[in-house]
């Protein structure tokens, strides 16, 4: 009779053991899916962000290689005979 209660004992150790194992190998698993969907979208997001500075770095160039006065120091006024200031 000992012997089936310690048996049985053993066998309750075991099924509690396992399933303790179960519950926190599931949490684990949830964990890992939540860190890989948030890893996910912010790679997503930084994919998207890079993109839009190279599209701003190129239509930058483009407009400097329309205007190539960007990149020049301003210009001084020509000088004419009469100065407005005195007249």
């Amino acid at each position: 009779m000992a012997v089936w209660l310690i048996v049985g004992c053993v066998s309750v150790a075991l099924v509690l053991y396992t399933a303790d194992r179960a519950v926190k190998a599931r949490a684990q698993v949830r964990r890992l899916r939540t860190m890989t969907d948030r890893l996910t979208a912010a790679t997503a997001r930084a994919d998207e962000e890079q993109e839009q500075r190279q599209a701003a770095d190129q239509a930058s160039a483009a407009l400097t290689s329309v205007m190539p006065a960007i990149k020049r120091p301003p210009l001084s006024a020509p000088r004419t005979g009469q100065d407005p200031d005195n007249g």
